[in-house]
């Protein structure tokens, strides 16, 4: 079975990587290569490189959903007035969309 890949927003903080990366995810970072990518481009990325991405932003979710422009997948992480550390431990929690899933964290 093929590992799991994944696409991190800028909005991902630098523990939840290090953490997936140690579990053996293979985890491209936007931080590491450009900060100011748009929408658009971070999704085409995603779907060309066939990785799930990751992050905080709601505001994907027109590009998502209503365009249809993400085939892979997203998670979003929004937990508020929560550390990092109860990021990375709580229970997943999926929604379908259609024939999506979002999983928020």
């Amino acid at each position: 079975m093929d590992t799991l890949k994944f696409l991190a927003d800028v909005n991902v903080e630098k523990p939840i990587i290090d953490y997936l990366r140690k579990q053996g995810y293979d985890v491209k970072w936007i931080p590491d290569y450009n900060c100011e990518i748009l929408y658009e481009d971070l999704l085409e990325i995603a779907n060309i490189e066939k990785r799930i991405l990751i992050t905080n932003d709601k505001d994907f979710g027109e590009l998502i959903f209503l365009q249809k422009r993400l085939s892979n997948g997203i998670i979003l992480i929004r937990v508020k007035g929560q550390g990092r550390d109860i990021k990375l431990k709580r229970e997943r929690h999926k929604t379908k969309i259609g024939k999506k899933t979002i999983t928020e964290l």
